[in-house]
């Protein structure tokens, strides 16, 4: 069963749950973060991390709620984050509020975590332990049962307090469904294993059962014990028993805060010293220092802050810190109980396997080398792809859980390597310029076009008004036929602003030969018009003089003919 995925359609390619992975259980393979089963320890500190809430846990709400319907008695064992959860301040709302959407009962999960208290100082006592791992947090135990086997011997051989309240709710109630309510993950997988609960709900998927039942929590604070009722509390057990046992049960109800385990104890057995450490991220260092030191007493939680900072509990206003405050006070509040008779709760913890494949030296140098990294000096370790070191990732890309193309520092370089080829190459002179005109980036094509090798600003190249009104109108600029005083050449200049860069994309075209090749044809025009005008002005002249030599010779020949018709009639009459 896949209890923790992220939704597709929100995953960014971002790598931040990557990052967040203290055991890298991510596949990040075709920009889409997936959960690798077999190596997640369910810590959740990817879902809290992702800045898209892309988490997607496996919601359990409708078989609990078919579970309800069906079975006559299923109790809830609630984990005492629920004061910091829901804002209360007893446990008798949550009662109601659980009985009210169908639960037979209700108890405190903090009953079980009395019991396992009680069986670590045994544990303690017997002098056997070189060191003492506790064993309260399902994450944690998985992380040192799948990548700490050198520290297995130390982990308590004890149930985790929901797994001790429910076998300790089963010997009360015979026949009984026991479901856990909590604000962590890991414990959905630990419930389904345990063989003794019949499911687990997250305070979320509670929150989310009451809207859909309509069913209201309110606070009530819990009333002082009257005395009478404590002394006869008290007289129902031994004196040694009460002694003890009373202030025992009492703070187990710190378990969920930081050194709540600690805390717990009414008197802590010698030849231990007590740490208590917090966050997945410090888990790897705190176990690799433990196999160097003696006689520590290790209260380890995946999350910081411990189970009040789990990763489906509400959040509310004050965080953490009014979360602590609140157990506090609920502690302090709560009259003490007896710790009560307790069915047989150890548990051996047995070596894991992930099934990742250990790769060469090769494989991993051939992987490194695809990113240019061929010596010690080119892994940078930086992180930015979601793995500690470059090995690491090498590690991943051959375990099919990571591309290569995840090293930011490598894509960045490829993609500056090739932005460069690109625009040096271009046809057109390039120059970038911030806000203010100054030149960031200037291709070679621009230099040869301005005739100058490296300018400050737009204003060394060409007229900047075009410039000004690009960068205050937002919109772009063309210029047609500008005309560079130093070189002579012709350009068409268009000015792009580049809004969230802040700077303005000045793109020059060379017209040079254009314009040249224009005015010549120009210049041809003009003296062919000329040439034609001499033309027709010498064939009018001509025609002009072939016009008066034609109306000299038809005058004279008029002339000519009268005389001779004139001769003629003279002959006839006489």
């Amino acid at each position: 069963m896949l209890y923790l995925d992220f939704q597709k359609a929100n995953c960014k390619n971002c790598y931040k749950c990557l990052r967040a992975c203290p055991v890298k259980a991510i596949d990040a393979q075709g920009g889409q973060a997936k959960i690798i089963e077999s190596r997640c320890i369910l810590c959740g500190h990817c879902t809290v991390a992702c800045p898209r809430n892309a988490k997607s846990v496996h919601n359990d709400s409708d078989a609990i709620l078919r579970l309800l319907q069906k079975s006559d008695k299923v109790i809830a064992s609630v984990a005492p984050a629920f004061v910091a959860s829901f804002g209360l301040s007893s446990f008798e709302p949550m009662r109601t509020a659980l009985k009210a959407i169908g639960f037979y009962d209700a108890f405190e999960t903090s009953e079980g975590a009395a019991a396992v208290t009680a069986e670590y100082k045994k544990l303690l006592a017997s002098g056997k332990y070189e060191n003492f791992i506790t064993s309260a947090c399902p994450a944690v135990n998985r992380a040192i049962e799948l990548y700490h086997h050198a520290a297995l011997k130390y982990l308590a051989p004890v149930d985790s307090p929901m797994v001790a309240h429910a076998k300790i709710l089963k010997s009360r109630y015979p026949g009984a469904d026991i479901v856990f309510i909590g604000p962590c993950i890991a414990k959905k997988r630990e419930a389904k294993e345990s063989g003794v609960l019949s499911g687990a709900l997250t305070f979320e998927e509670l929150m989310a059962i009451l809207a859909q039942k309509g069913v209201e929590i309110s606070d009530t604070p819990a009333p002082a014990m009257p005395k009478k009722q404590a002394e006869k509390a008290s007289a129902k057990a031994s004196a040694e028993v009460a002694a003890t046992a009373e202030q025992t049960a009492l703070k187990a109800k710190y378990y969920p805060i930081s050194r709540g385990i600690i805390k717990s104890f009414d008197e802590f057995p010698d030849g231990y010293e007590y740490i208590a450490v917090d966050g997945v991220n410090r888990l790897d260092q705190a176990i690799e220092d433990l196999l160097s030191v003696k006689h520590v007493f290790l209260e380890i939680n995946a999350c910081e802050g411990a189970c009040v900072n789990g990763p489906c509990s509400i959040k509310r206003a004050g965080g953490s810190v009014e979360a602590n405050v609140k157990v506090r006070n609920y502690v302090s509040s709560v009259p003490a109980d007896v710790v009560p008779d307790y069915p047989d709760i150890s548990k051996m913890f047995k070596p894991k396997k992930a099934g990742d494949r250990v790769p060469t030296e090769d494989e991993i140098k051939a992987v490194l080398a695809s990113t240019g990294k061929t010596c010690e000096a080119d892994e940078l370790n930086c992180g930015a792809c979601g793995y500690s070191t470059c090995r690491e990732k090498a590690w991943a890309v051959i375990n099919g859980y990571a591309e290569v193309e995840m090293c930011v520092p490598y894509m960045r370089e490829k993609a500056e390597s090739m932005g460069n080829v690109i625009i040096e190459n271009s046809p057109n002179g390039i120059i970038v310029c911030g806000d203010d005109l100054s030149i960031s980036e200037i291709n070679r094509k621009a230099q040869a076009m301005i005739g100058i090798k490296s300018p400050d600003y737009i204003f060394d190249c060409f007229d900047p008004t075009a410039a000004f009104k690009a960068a205050d109108s937002g919109k772009p600029v063309h210029v047609d036929k500008l005309k560079i005083d130093k070189t002579g050449k012709y350009v068409d200049m268009m000015i792009v602003p580049l809004e969230k860069e802040k700077a303005l994309l000045v793109v020059l075209t060379d017209i040079t030969e254009k314009v040249n090749y224009d005015e010549e044809l120009s210049k041809v025009k003009r003296d062919t018009l000329a040439v034609t005008d001499t033309v027709i002005e010498k064939q009018m002249r001509v025609a002009q003089e072939i016009a008066s030599l034609l109306g000299e010779t038809t005058a004279e020949t008029k002339v000519a003919l009268l005389k001779l018709k004139a001769t003629m009639i003279e002959e006839k009459d006489s």
